[in-house]
């Protein structure tokens, strides 16, 4: 065992970004923090609009900086509170904001042996080439067990209700049960 023993029963860190799915996965963290007694680490990794290079390119985005880190701040507030309400999830919280791409900065904050990183796997079927990029990338470069958890089927339900109100397409309520 690593000299990290003395820090705790491990940590239960996630990836949060208000999607259905990280939502889900932070739902699936929480329990997995609470069965593991572990703290629960919510993470919210954001790069400046156009990347990293366009946000070098101009002088103007220093200055906005300060501003996009403030609303990701916000947003991980919303979703915590939008997800646990003032009950909380039942383990200690220690949510961080941190710039850079989601997956990398997921791998490197998940350095201990005896931390689990949760990731949502994205959306199924054509979607999932462009959206689980991060997940595979966790799965592939972490130190520490990934934990991968499928799209809520609730998920799907709602992307197909979406689909058939986009087509004007009536809508039975019995299809959504």
């Amino acid at each position: 065992m690593s000299g990290d023993d003395a820090c705790g029963p491990g940590r239960v860190m996630v990836g949060v970004s208000g999607s259905l799915g990280s939502v889900t996965a932070l739902c699936r963290a929480a329990a997995e923090a609470r069965r593991r007694g572990a703290a629960l680490w919510p993470v919210l990794a954001w790069e400046p609009p156009g990347g990293e290079l366009a946000a070098r390119r101009s002088a103007a985005t220093i200055l906005l900086v300060d501003e996009w880190e403030r609303l990701a701040r916000q947003r991980l507030c919303e979703v915590l509170a939008e997800v646990f309400g003032d009950a909380g999830p039942g383990v200690p919280v220690h949510g961080l904001v941190v710039r850079g791409n989601p997956g990398r900065a997921l791998v490197e904050l998940a350095d201990r042996d005896d931390d689990v990183l949760v990731v949502g796997t994205g959306r199924r079927g054509w979607h999932r080439v462009f959206s689980g990029r991060i997940a595979g990338y966790c799965v592939r470069h972490a130190r520490c067990c990934v934990l991968a958890v499928p799209p809520s089927p609730l998920e799907g339900v709602l992307a197909a209700a979406h689909r058939r109100n986009s087509w004007h397409l009536p809508l039975d309520a019995e299809q959504l049960s």
